[in-house]
């Protein structure tokens, strides 16, 4: 797993020396059709950088790896970094959330994958040269590997192999910060894990060593399967605590009519800065992948003087590993009892039509893509004036800049359906001093005349409100 920066802070390292993980990224683009395919800048380097080895081991590797301009000029080379899909953009931005230094993004494009390395052969040797050649630390690809692949990489490359899973698993790891986050994280872990013990370094597939342990046995990879069993089984009896006590906690909340309302979106989408202009609860805010995982609620109040709860859950992201929507079924559970979801998406992201998809698709994986939806658009300061959007069915904010939340929670009123606002004509005794002061807190007066010793109100409220004071009604 990707170390974070912080942690890595105690290395004996050169003053000034970067001390992230020097990170290769590979991305693998299947066409389904043969075509020739011309040689990246990242393959070239490699063949570079495989004959100098060859010729001097001792040469700097970063030497090796600095290309001549005018040599690759007078071949027709041309050194310009390519383009890369909005897939190894995600990637790499994953890499550098969990502390890496990436070096390079390297895309091979092929008919089918290689069902034994998912990339072809040559492209393998390049990659391993590319790893040796600069010092890598860390390879990682963005589609997931199965255990035979990861094998047969880490058997021929020259460093450590993860796939995107573990990545983002790693970053999970690293940001989760309450007691069920974490035990959520380590179950996705182990979970993943436990398919993937053979060939993990030769302890892992032997016999134990040593007198007492020869002859017929269990082998060390049994033993570790056996031990990461009992240990699944131990966090999810815990979770299944935590579990029981969520539910306890929504029983006690559903005695009080207070609806709850969740934010959803893709990670970056700037959810929990949102959270933070509607609530001013001080959640975390970070352009960083993953940055919230432990759920916060907060009450708030609408306009109409309603009261919700709002929820900020975790991002999003697309092809969401199998093992962290089961692990973190408990945090999704906010998502699943919310009255009203509020999708938010970053309105200056070049994939946001592919990311809202993706919500789209993980909201009817956990059945709740029926529910009543607000569409924001966040990050609206980001883009040019004529660029912002003007639209009916997404409300247009910005949360760093506070601007359009009266829109927002305004939206927020109408879509409440739980407990609906209502506007009654009421007559109360002055001497009701309780009534009147109850019905100013959670209501909103527009007309209040004195006659006597009661008073005339015409009162907007929500239906659980008024429903109390039923006797003051005016017919």
């Amino acid at each position: 797993m990707i170390e974070s920066f912080d942690s890595q802070r105690s290395r004996d390292t050169a003053p000034g020396q970067d001390r992230r993980e020097r990170t290769l990224i590979v991305v693998c683009e299947f066409t389904g059709k043969k075509y020739r395919q011309r040689l990246t800048p990242s393959a070239r380097q490699a063949r570079s950088a495989v004959r100098a080895i060859l010729e001097q081991e001792e040469t700097e590797s970063n030497a090796v790896l600095r290309p001549n301009p005018d040599a690759a000029e007078a071949q027709g080379h041309e050194f310009s970094t390519p383009q890369i899909s909005a897939e190894a953009a995600e990637c790499r931005d994953l890499a550098v959330s969990a502390g890496a230094n990436v070096l390079d993004v390297i895309v091979q494009r092929r008919d089918h994958p290689d069902p034994a390395t998912l990339v072809g052969k040559g492209k393998l040797e390049e990659i391993g040269a590319l790893a040796k050649a600069s010092r890598t630390n860390l390879i990682v690809f963005e589609q997931d590997l199965s255990p035979s692949q990861l094998r047969e990489l880490e058997q021929a490359l020259p460093c450590r192999v993860i796939d995107r899973t573990q990545l983002i698993l790693d970053i999970f790891a690293s940001h989760a910060r309450t007691r069920e986050g974490q035990l959520q994280v380590e179950l996705a872990q182990l979970e993943y894990m436990l398919p993937r013990l053979a060939g993990r370094g030769r302890s892992m597939s032997q016999l134990g060593g040593g007198i007492g342990t020869r002859g017929p046995g269990e082998t060390q990879i049994e033993t570790d399967r056996r031990k990461i069993g009992r240990k699944i089984q131990v966090i999810r009896t815990r979770l299944e605590a935590v579990r029981n006590i969520r539910r306890q906690q929504r029983q006690r909340r559903t005695s009080v009519p207070v609806p709850t309302v969740a934010l959803v979106g893709y990670t970056n989408a700037g959810k929990s800065t949102l959270f933070n202009a509607l609530t001013q609860a001080g959640q975390l805010e970070s352009s960083r992948l993953f940055a919230t995982l432990d759920p916060k609620l907060h009450l708030i109040t609408l306009p109409s003087r309603r009261r919700i709860l709002l929820s900020d859950t975790v991002g999003f992201i697309r092809a969401l590993p199998p093992t962290l929507v089961k692990a973190f079924r408990a945090t999704l559970e906010e998502v699943q009892t919310a009255e009203v979801l509020i999708h938010v998406m970053d309105a200056s992201s070049p994939s946001v039509v592919v990311h809202r998809q993706e919500v789209e698709k993980i909201l009817r994986e956990l059945e709740v893509d029926k529910k009543p939806r607000i569409e924001v658009m966040n990050k609206i300061d980001l883009l040019p004036e004529e660029e912002r959007v003007k639209s009916n069915d997404a409300i247009a904010v910005s949360a760093r800049a506070k601007t359009g939340m009266d829109v927002l929670l305004a939206a927020l009123d109408k879509a409440l359906e739980s407990d609906p606002l209502e506007d009654r004509d009421m007559t109360v005794p002055q001497s009701e001093g309780r009534v009147l002061a109850a019905l100013d807190a959670g209501g909103i007066i527009s007309n209040r005349t004195f006659q006597g010793d009661t008073a005339r109100l015409h009162v907007q409220g929500p239906a659980s409100l008024l429903g109390k004071y039923r006797k003051y009604w005016r017919a």
